[in-house]
């Protein structure tokens, strides 16, 4: 019997994350399944043969997209026609849905069952878009936990299967061992910045960024990570005035060591949470991209802890109240020990607990999904909770 063959399209870094950790629980089950499909280092270096580079998918806004749509177009193509050689028994799309989706009705007219891990964030805006979920997805495994019957009810076989990030162990790493191969200041505080994992977010978001740390002053110590989907020289290029600014290589050290971070809006909110790190949320697009994609929205808050808490756990500063001194002024209220930082610490740990999955008994999410995937090669249902 010839080995199982999965497509597998995550097209941003944090859904690239989480087809690294799939791939690698679908690999424990079968060791002989074969994946390709689209993805990034983390990817490749599970065993995934990747036919196109997340980086090149990596477009944020619906003014940003438009220059880039012959190139991700042809992404799309080289995809689809490598998908037609290979015949791949089940198809896995993981977030990024204004690519996905199209992969997934390409695969769903070829007869390839198709799962959504990671699904989009329809209930926050463009509701109506639940129909092609419907329509193209045979199984949706979802990372939160409202979205569960949010997909039900809107007749999407959905399963709530915990969120990717929420059984992340805090680091081990050792202060001043971090700060020598970093050349930090050990007796300083530290505070990360995280400006999005796009080159165009990056643009909008880390100039005031790094405004703000100006004016906080020398007291303090910046950590900015290179994410996967973004080139060291281009965040040097927008660092031009002396700063205490360090370039690290990954995120959940600075967070976890960090007194605090300016997290961009995304999934770098929720590794902010897994850290147990208080941070103020900031977000820009262009006027153009807020002006369209604003009367969409349809929900109350901006950030994913959040919306999961239900109220306002961190601060919340988009677009115009994006400001150096607004970002100043947050970030001073919980630098401290205090009332405000103890609140918010507390505010994170409950969302951490709410993402853990419906049984905190239960395997890590990634393994729930491998083996909702494994039960659709199968071919046996996958039982849903009630």
């Amino acid at each position: 019997m010839s080995a199982m063959r999965i497509l597998i399209s995550a097209g941003e870094a944090s859904g690239e994350m989480y087809g690294a950790q799939l791939i690698a629980a679908l690999r424990r089950r079968d060791p002989s399944m074969e994946m390709f499909g689209v993805g990034g280092d983390r990817m490749r270096a599970v065993g995934c043969d990747t036919v196109v580079d997340t980086k090149d998918l990596a477009v944020v806004g619906i003014a940003e997209i438009l220059s880039r749509l012959p190139k991700i177009y042809g992404c799309f193509h080289r995809l689809i026609a490598e998908a037609d050689k290979r015949r791949p028994d089940l198809a896995v799309v993981i977030d990024s849905p204004a690519f996905n989706w199209r992969v997934a009705r390409q695969m769903h007219k070829r007869g390839v069952p198709v799962v959504y891990y990671v699904c989009p964030q329809f209930w926050a805006w463009r509701q109506g878009r639940v129909r092609l979920l419907r329509k193209y997805v045979t199984k949706a495994l979802v990372i939160f936990p409202f979205e569960e019957q949010f997909y039900r009810d809107r007749g999407v076989d959905a399963t709530f299967v915990g969120h990717p990030l929420a059984d992340l162990p805090y680091p081990a790493v050792d202060r001043s061992a971090y700060a020598a191969a970093n050349k930090l200041d050990p007796a300083k505080p530290w505070i990360t910045l995280m400006p999005g994992s796009r080159v165009k977010e990056v643009r909008m978001n880390l100039p005031t960024m790094l405004e703000s740390a100006a004016r906080l002053g020398w007291g303090y110590e910046f950590l900015l990570p290179v994410a996967p989907t973004l080139d060291r020289n281009f965040l040097e290029s927008l660092m031009a005035r002396p700063l205490p600014v360090r370039l690290v290589a990954e995120a959940l050290p600075a967070l976890h060591l960090s007194r605090a971070g300016i997290i961009a809006s995304g999934t770098a909110t929720v590794e902010a949470a897994m850290m147990s790190t208080p941070f103020v949320m900031v977000y820009r697009v262009s006027p153009l991209t807020y002006l369209l994609g604003r009367p969409r929205v349809k929900v109350s808050h901006f950030a994913m802890v959040n919306l999961i808490a239900g109220e306002e756990i961190v601060p919340e500063l988009v677009q115009h109240n994006f400001t150096v001194e607004k970002v100043v002024a947050r970030l001073n209220e919980i630098l401290p020990y205090g009332p405000a930082r103890d609140q918010m610490i507390e505010g994170l740990a409950r969302v951490k607990a709410s993402l853990r999955g419906p049984d905190s008994g239960q395997a890590h999410p990634a393994e729930q999904a491998a083996e909702a995937i494994t039960a659709l090669l199968q071919g046996e249902r996958v039982v849903t909770r009630s």
